[in-house]
């Protein structure tokens, strides 16, 4: 089934990190946009990863219950039903995930994998995030090589995040001093250092080279790929080209596509992707509600439109526009067209 299973996902990466391209990494909140993602990669031909943060899981499931592992769950499991009818790899994965919310997020999750395994069924999700940019980078690592072990015992892929990525993402407000919006090169080799702890554990980093959540205009964004450059350099001359970092990048609204593929080049295999299909998303149903104005309200006492109020008449709008965003977001990226579904399924 096209949900990747360990082996396929590390494939797609090493695909991604030899032949210079990103996958698109779509955050979702609903059976809406999940459907939009799954549509967007497969009319691109590109396999792609859905990601879940803790506050699109506690949307998920619903105002009166909150929760957000439960509503990870369920969106997970619908994403692996629904990924069975693209031919195209999909990797699930979650978000953002403090200190303060392991133990209510990615560790239960972790464990509804493990309850999945023992059963002889897939695992649940392929990638967790650790964000420790709110600690130093020594409780960073203390946290993430226990992590690390537990997600490589259950074939998962770790991401972490190093630094601080200025701005706004699902509620929290990143803030620090400016140095931290920039990972050092001794940042990422005492990162590599740290988690070759955990022989043979796969993981992706995050590092910041000023990134910053929200939405820019293009060109307000001061970004430093050469940070990536320089990092890479230094892990690769200490610890030879193998052990060269798979980078997440963070942040990318308001990017220039120079920048974006400056990242690329540097081993960028994997770029978050929310407030642009947020947007998305919404501008139909805007435009939906102007246009239809009287129709969508009883006003005076009328009855409405029945065809404009129905959910379902401007939901669906709102899901083709965001599919066509994450199909712009492959051809940025450079994942259109590469899917590896034929070679792995």
């Amino acid at each position: 089934m096209p949900i990747a299973d360990y082996q396929t996902y590390c494939k797609m990466l090493d695909e991604a990190g030899q032949h210079k391209y990103a996958y698109p990494a779509i955050n979702v909140s609903s059976i809406g946009t999940a459907n939009a993602a799954l549509k967007g990669f497969a009319d691109a031909k590109s396999d792609g990863i859905v990601q879940v943060s803790t506050g699109g899981g506690a949307f998920a499931s619903g105002v009166a219950v909150k929760d957000m592992t439960l509503g990870a769950i369920a969106l997970a499991e619908y994403v692996h039903r629904m990924a069975d009818q693209y031919n195209v790899c999909i990797a699930l994965h979650t978000d953002h995930c403090m200190e303060d919310k392991l133990d209510t997020f990615v560790n239960p999750l972790i464990h509804e994998t493990e309850k999945r395994r023992e059963e002889g069924r897939s695992n649940l999700f392929n990638s967790h995030m650790f964000d420790g940019s709110t600690v130093d980078l020594v409780t960073n690592m203390e946290i993430a090589i226990p992590l690390l072990k537990r997600c490589h015992e259950n074939e998962i892929i770790l991401e972490i995040e190093v630094g601080v990525v200025g701005g706004e993402e699902d509620g929290h407000q990143a803030e620090g001093p400016a140095d931290k919006l920039y990972t050092t090169p001794e940042d990422m080799l005492y990162v590599c250092e740290q988690m070759a702890k955990v022989p043979g554990a796969r993981y992706m980093l995050a590092a910041t080279f000023g990134n910053v959540h929200g939405v820019y205009k293009p060109g307000q964004v001061q970004l430093k790929p050469t940070i990536l450059r320089d990092g890479q350099a230094a892990v690769e001359e200490k610890f030879g080209k193998a052990a060269r970092m798979d980078l997440v990048f963070h942040g990318g609204s308001g990017s220039s596509l120079d920048e974006i593929h400056e990242a690329i080049e540097y081993g960028t295999i994997k770029m978050n992707i929310d407030t642009d299909t947020q947007y998305a998303f919404t501008r139909p149903i805007v435009d939906h509600m102007m246009t239809n104005y009287e129709g969508v309200l009883k006003v005076d006492g009328d009855v409405g439109n029945k065809k404009v109020y129905d959910p379902r008449s401007y939901l669906k709008s709102a899901e083709s526009a965001m599919a066509e965003r994450v199909s712009q977001a492959c051809e940025d990226l450079r994942s259109a067209g590469k899917t590896i579904y034929s070679n792995s399924f």
